[in-house]
């Protein structure tokens, strides 16, 4: 298989301080990988690394081939990357954005009006192009700055955190357009602590605290990284099953959705927590084993030692 990235036992230290340790893993080309973990994990400062905008105190990387350290031009070049605050300029129109950076990528001027045409008509900004930035709500000034990070249409992209800030209707929407660059062959590595966004990914990296703790994709993670499983339970009263179960030994975490109680638990303790609601008067409708989601595993594997949690993505 080809890797568009290779990273092993990179590591970031500043100061006293170890931002990342010793992390690996690998992304195939072609694939989109999701980097999660809450802020402060370590996702951006990785990414910067691998963008060879930061200088790894340790280990080594190679994006598209070329070492991040050693060869940072070459990695630069062929690459586009869009940081957690893009730098687009308020007082120029959405063409003179995507125009003023076709120039730094030195775009020529034939080739140039094409690309942005294509764009434009691409995310929907046609009709807006001669708009100020400043006048662009978040979700549009989003869709302009991946413009302005594909135009030299590079083959791996870097996305630090695209999807911050802007309302669900807009997440969805730019994750259509990251499905449309996937499809055409870019490489595609996505920052972000929204956890229902890993459930677009091929592949996922989860981070805390600066290690990588899993590493697979959704579906092996959720079947694979798992400790215990999850339960949904429905009965009267709730909220007196909601304040009794955490006290249980077997219940690792109880959470209220809607009208019903999600619970993680040790393998085999549905009898004892049978037992447990009944002793305590609770009326069981339903109790049941579910499919867990990305989160209830990223909780699940943060409550072990973290030398028990480091992986190594293939």
């Amino acid at each position: 298989m080809s890797y568009a990235v290779e990273a092993r036992q990179l590591s970031k230290r500043f100061g006293d301080f170890t931002a990342v340790e010793r992390i690996s893993f690998r992304v195939a080309k072609g694939e989109i990988f999701g980097f999660l973990g809450p802020n402060g994990s370590g996702k951006t400062t990785t990414i910067r690394m691998l963008c060879g905008l930061l200088l790894p105190s340790a280990g080594r990387a190679h994006v598209l081939g070329y070492d991040v350290a050693q060869e940072p031009d070459q990695v630069k070049t062929r690459i586009g990357y869009m940081s957690q605050r893009f730098a687009l300029y308020s007082d120029l129109t959405v063409r003179e954005n995507l125009d003023f950076y076709a120039g730094i990528y030195q775009i020529v001027s034939a080739e140039r009006r094409q690309r942005i045409a294509d764009f434009l008509e691409l995310v929907g900004l046609r009709k807006h192009e001669n708009v100020l930035v400043q006048k662009l709500s978040g979700g549009w000034k989003q869709r302009l700055a991946l413009g302005c990070a594909v135009l030299h249409r590079p083959r791996m992209l870097f996305l630090d955190e695209p999807t911050g800030g802007v309302d669900p209707a807009s997440r969805r929407e730019f994750w259509d357009l990251i499905y449309s660059l996937a499809e055409e062959g870019t490489t595609i590595f996505v920052t972000t602590h929204y956890m229902d966004e890993a459930e677009h990914c091929h592949s996922i990296g989860l981070m805390y605290q600066g290690r990588l703790i899993a590493c697979d994709s959704p579906a092996g993670l959720k079947e694979q990284a798992m400790q215990g499983q999850v339960l949904e339970l429905s009965g009267e009263p709730l909220l007196s099953a909601l304040e009794m179960l955490p006290r249980l030994p077997q219940v690792y975490e109880v959470a209220i959705y809607g009208t019903v109680l999600h619970l993680v638990v040790e393998q085999g303790a549905v009898p004892a927590i049978r037992r447990a609601l009944g002793e305590d008067g609770f009326r069981i409708d339903r109790l049941e084993t579910i499919p867990p989601s990305l989160e209830d595993v990223f909780i699940s594997l943060v409550r072990q030692p973290l030398g028990d949690t480091l992986a190594e993505g293939g």
